[in-house]
């Protein structure tokens, strides 16, 4: 035997181990794709396990995350710090191997992927980004940034709409560092893959622009390892299509229930047997000595390419020093945006926001994003500052096209390739297409900047099923999320200052009607979530809350309630922020003594009565408008300062 197949095996026995003991896991992948990460690390993988940070580093994103266990045992075989002891505590409770691999909780893991499909995404995301620091800061003979992304994906991958979204803009942009090692079994969870997907996938990513290998045996570490160099020499985004068997060596390989198969240790004795493995959770000195030579080959790239920057910073000073601060934070001024406001008096915050994300632009050269075909309208967009393509890959704004899922995964990958500052924007009737990937940055905290513009049902013009009634509610409710409705630019500016300083993600609800000028807002207030925007001066009877455009309703309906109660007035950009500050605080903003506290929102949100108390009752929508087009919508359905005042009056009398 080889010493390539005895290190295979040993990695087989380690995965097979890793599942049995924690009785949780997925033995077929691990067992049936073995060659293909065995392979790309031992071979071509650039890392260096000193520091798994290092920018130039190739990144290989899980996408296939049901084969943790393989990656983790592939890991720490080559030497990044998953001890044999971390393999034993595979999915133990604040182990360092969670059964799902964990940005932030596995060193060298680049991302979560969770959902299938969100992975493929992810790497395009990343390739984007390597693209945008090779065109900038490469030069003749200084090959700065040269890395590749490689993204391990399944059948189930290969099926989820958001992959094949994020596969289609990755051809038209012709990312020729991504490469998609595509583990293709035929089987999924149900049964036989053609069952539920008969397509021809090598056809379907070549007319997308891809260059296709098909590796008819990719059980063999020869047939991987030369698949994936010729990858690395193409011009397009490659996809490596891998016949595998999953489940290999089992009695029950090649079937849907090898899937999730967990060996008992007779049927792992055997196992071990046929692969002649005697040791349990071991690595022989000798396939130690060959995977250490790829990591000392990765550690010796470091070095080469430290040395290479020394030289740069001498021959191309100005490009080092751009180099050295692309990704500095610390030179943003919030001051010099809430400068000349003037021009914003009288806007819809989505115009207000097109003017903040332009002058941020022009301080970070770190910020990149786009939109899902609406820039006509969202206008998140930054001026003057071209459009990511084939053939300019200095453009800062990124046209995803109508693929609002993909983008919202792909902005997750451009964040975490390294410090950048990425956006999205769609209408906040669509925000449901980007849940999942803002449930993963929620729990990866990384901060993307999400505008979700239309953010009112007197937006929408088109009915019923653009009403965004219910989808801020939606993003409220994700933990970890941040949820801004601003109603001036203090407000907007409080929500990207929120975002880009505490490295959060945060969602915009913004409008498109105008908002008129409102006196005493305040930037401060608006940075912990909410503030008093007029005192009554005394004991109120009554506090009105509102958000974004409703701002403005609430201080006319104080007008009219003042004739006959002490009204005081808030405005709540953010119900996640405000909830986070002192309880004396809250009680400063959110009278507790006020016989009744009504939030004013165009929503159905039902988060407003946990955050601010008992008392609450909230003057929303809770149906959708039959001709919302009609620029008095709100006014026929009854949301006015008249019906408010009677509202209110009538929870009075009940209290």
């Amino acid at each position: 035997m080889n010493i390539n197949q005895k290190a295979q095996n040993y990695l087989k026995v380690l995965s097979a181990e890793t599942i049995t003991n924690a009785q949780a896991g997925n033995l077929g992948v691990c067992l049936g794709a073995s060659s293909i990460l065995f392979s790309l690390f031992k071979d071509h993988l650039n890392f260096d396990v000193s520091d798994t940070d290092f920018i130039n580093r190739d990144r290989l994103v899980l996408s296939a995350d049901h084969a943790s266990a393989l990656y983790y045992s592939v890991m720490s075989m080559f030497g990044f710090d998953i001890s044999l002891q971390d393999l034993k505590n595979y999915g133990k409770k604040g182990s360092k191997t969670p059964i799902f691999a964990e940005y932030g909780k596995t060193d060298g893991v680049e991302i979560t992927t969770g959902p299938s499909g969100q992975g493929v995404a992810n790497a395009v995301g990343m390739a984007i980004a390597e693209a945008v620091m090779e065109e900038r800061f490469n030069t003749v003979g200084f090959d700065i940034i040269n890395n590749y992304t490689y993204c391990f994906a399944s059948d189930a991958d290969i099926m989820e709409g958001v992959a094949m979204e994020a596969a289609s803009l990755a051809g038209t942009l012709k990312l020729a560092k991504l490469i998609l090692l595509y583990d293709s079994n035929e089987v999924s969870m149900d049964g036989s893959l053609d069952l539920t997907n008969r397509e021809n996938v090598a056809k379907k990513f070549a007319a997308m622009g891809w260059n296709v290998i098909t590796v008819e045996n990719g059980n063999s570490y020869f047939f991987c390892t030369h698949a994936i160099a010729r990858a690395k020499k193409s011009t397009k985004p490659t996809i490596i299509i891998f016949k595998t068997i999953i489940g290999l060596g089992t009695l029950k390989e090649g079937t849907s229930v090898v899937h999730n198969e967990i060996l008992t240790q007779e049927e792992l004795k055997i196992l071990k047997q046929e692969l002649k493995v005697k040791e349990s959770f071991f690595i022989p000195s000798d396939v130690r000595e060959l995977c250490m030579a790829s990591t000392r080959r990765g550690k010796l790239m470091h070095e080469k390419w430290n040395q290479d920057l020394a030289m740069y910073s001498s021959t191309h000073p100005e490009l080092y020093k751009s180099f050295s601060m692309f990704f500095d934070r610390k030179k943003i001024s919030f001051d010099r945006i809430l400068k000349n406001v003037s021009k914003y008096d009288g806007l819809s915050t989505t115009k207000i926001n097109h003017y903040v994300l332009s002058e941020l632009a022009y301080q970070c050269p770190q910020l990149l994003g786009g939109t899902a075909d609406n820039a006509i309208e969202s206008l998140a967009y930054i001026e003057n500052a071209g459009n990511f393509s084939a053939g300019y890959k200095r453009g800062k704004n990124i046209r995803f096209g109508v693929r609002e899922g993909a983008m919202s995964a792909i902005c997750n990958g451009i964040a975490l390739y390294e410090d950048f500052i990425t956006f999205e924007t769609s209408y906040m009737a669509f925000a449901n297409y980007s849940l999942p990937a803002i449930r993963l940055r929620s729990i990866m905290q990384i901060p993307v900047l999400s505008f979700f513009t239309n953010d009112s049902v007197v937006e929408s013009g088109s009915g019923a099923a653009y009403q965004p009634i219910e989808q801020i509610g939606s993003l409220r409710a994700i933990i970890n999320n941040t949820v801004y409705r601003p109603c001036d630019y203090k407000e907007i500016v409080a929500g990207y200052t929120y975002s880009l300083k505490n490295y959060l993600p945060v969602c915009f609800a913004l409008s498109k009607q105008n908002i008129k000028h409102i006196d005493n807002t305040s930037l401060d207030g608006a940075l912990q979530g909410g503030y008093l925007l007029k005192n009554s001066g005394a004991k109120p009877q009554v506090v009105l809350v509102a958000s974004g455009s409703e701002v403005e309703l609430a201080l006319e309906a104080e007008k009219e309630l003042s004739k006959k109660y002490k009204v005081n007035v808030v405005s709540m950009p953010s119900l996640e922020v405000f909830e986070k500050q002192t309880a004396a605080y809250k009680n400063k903003v959110i009278s507790k003594e006020a016989d009744i506290i009504c939030v004013l929102e165009a929503s159905n949100d039902t988060k407003w009565y946990k955050v601010l108390g008992g008392k609450t009752e909230v003057f929303g929508i809770d149906e959708y408008l039959e001709n919302s087009i009609e620029k008095d919508a709100l006014e026929k359905y009854g949301f006015n300062t008249k019906a408010i005042a009677k509202f209110i009056e009538t929870k009075l009398k009940t209290k």
